[in-house]
């Protein structure tokens, strides 16, 4: 369809994104890029060649808004891997063929917070610009991270870039780098507020400081850009909501103490429990290590208490995916999240869209333009070919879109799933998957 093309979505039943019940045999009219009436057919004035698709039956909705995705990581199976085994050029162009695989599956806006080297908004740009195909795109450049080492301990250098960390070890750092990715196009800045500290056995602990927290949310915000920061412990949910940062991701463990701090900031939490959840649920197909299951579920569990108390509260709970890795490759798992938010915090699936709808549009600083269906509202829509409202997981099966509408013009789902072979250097090439002991050969 070309832009000067009229389409028309007829029939169906409307899911506007604001939580508000459904309405049956409502069509929607789009002109160009944008929503141009949302009504009965008998009550339009429908252009003479518009593109008609009979939506009878089936559901229309918001194009699902990802707020947490790595769309440069390549379904990465270890930091390892992810840290040495990339580079920027191949990683661009493997990114532009993956975030096709985001739209396929009804994804038509996501948030990447960090990137390897730092490449975000490069891709944000190309794909503003009609070089690559694309959802919207709000980036990151690299996570600020602390010579701690985030989640990669001793693979993150005590200073200087790897993969998609950018090392800080003074306040001037922070200020620096955070004005550097406001510099190189950063809608976001993103702090690694957590890491795996030694003597720290078990789970993450903060690892910045208040006052370096303060003076990257003071500087991000005196220019117009907000911050998001990962963090899974209850001291730095709290912390990070005092000094500032906007979008708290996980929310891990966050206690009594951290909501009061997030109501009270106004901040917004996307707990990303995608990831958590496959490994627990589905890890052992995929080789993960035993054990780690009811880690994750134990995770997951007392999470999900408090993210049912910050809703009831009104905190802004937004879904993401953290699509990227092997757990969570591209193009399978963008709806998952509010199926866990109807699972385990008791969400309803209405409840459970809007935060992949109008609340992700708040993520991408557009909320007046995407996340609901109304007139004047950006074209970016889905017809699903079932109800999400009586069953959410059949927004996480590529067989039941029936349209993806991305810019008011039709994602073609009929061609080959976008894949690519083997690419020397970009995994990692083990001699042996255990060692050759004597007894082992001549057992």
């Amino acid at each position: 369809m070309s832009m000067s093309d009229a389409l028309l979505i007829s029939g169906g039943t409307v899911i506007d994104g604001t939580g508000a019940p459904p309405t049956v045999g409502i069509s929607v009219l789009v002109e160009r890029d944008r929503i141009t009436a949302v009504a009965e057919k008998s009550m339009m004035s429908v252009p003479d060649g518009a593109i008609i698709i009979d939506a009878e039956g089936k559901t229309v909705m918001p194009g699902l808004i990802d707020s947490h995705v790595h769309c440069t990581f390549d379904d990465v199976q270890s930091n390892d891997e992810l840290f040495f085994h990339r580079d920027s050029i191949t990683s661009a162009l493997v990114a532009s063929q993956n975030i096709r695989k985001l739209l396929r599956a009804g994804v038509t806006s996501f948030f990447d917070p960090d990137s390897v080297y730092g490449i975000g908004p490069r891709l944000r740009d190309a794909i503003n610009a009609g070089v690559i195909e694309g959802p919207r795109m709000k980036a990151g450049v690299q996570a600020l991270v602390t010579a701690v080492g985030g989640t990669a301990g001793h693979l993150i250098p005590d200073e200087g870039q790897v993969g998609y960390a950018q090392v800080v070890n003074s306040i001037d750092e922070v200020i620096t780098w955070t004005r550097r990715h406001i510099k190189h196009g950063a809608d976001w800045i993103k702090i690694h507020a957590t890491g795996s500290v030694p003597g720290h056995p078990v789970g993450e602990v903060l690892a910045w400081s208040r006052e370096e927290l303060q003076a990257s949310c003071d500087v991000a915000h005196e220019l117009g850009i907000r911050v998001a920061a990962h963090c899974r412990s209850a001291e730095s949910v709290r912390v990070c909501a005092e000094t500032g940062v906007d979008l708290i991701l996980h929310a891990s463990f966050m206690d009594d103490a951290g909501l009061e701090a997030v109501v009270e900031a106004g901040s917004a939490i996307c707990p990303t429990f995608t990831f958590l959840a496959n490994l627990a649920d589905f890890g052992t197909k995929v080789g993960v290590a035993a054990g780690m299951e009811d880690v994750f579920r134990g995770e997951i569990s007392a999470t999900a208490k408090m993210m049912r108390k910050a809703y009831d509260a009104g905190v802004k709970i937004i879904s993401g995916s953290e699509s990227g890795f092997a757990l969570t490759p591209f193009g399978h798992w963008h709806a998952r999240e509010m199926e866990i938010f109807v699972k385990e915090l008791g969400l309803t699936e209405l409840e459970a869209i809007s935060t992949a709808t109008h609340n992700g549009a708040w993520v991408m600083g557009m909320e007046e333009e995407l996340g609901t269906i109304k007139e004047g509202k950006l074209a970016d829509l889905l017809v699903i070919d079932g109800d999400p409202t009586a069953d959410i997981t059949i927004l996480g099966d590529k067989n039941k879109i029936s349209e993806v509408i991305s810019r008011g013009i039709r994602v073609d789902l009929e061609t080959p799933w976008p894949s690519h072979g083997h690419i020397p250097g970009w995994k990692i090439g083990n001699w042996a998957s255990e060692s050759l002991t004597w007894e082992k050969a001549h057992s």
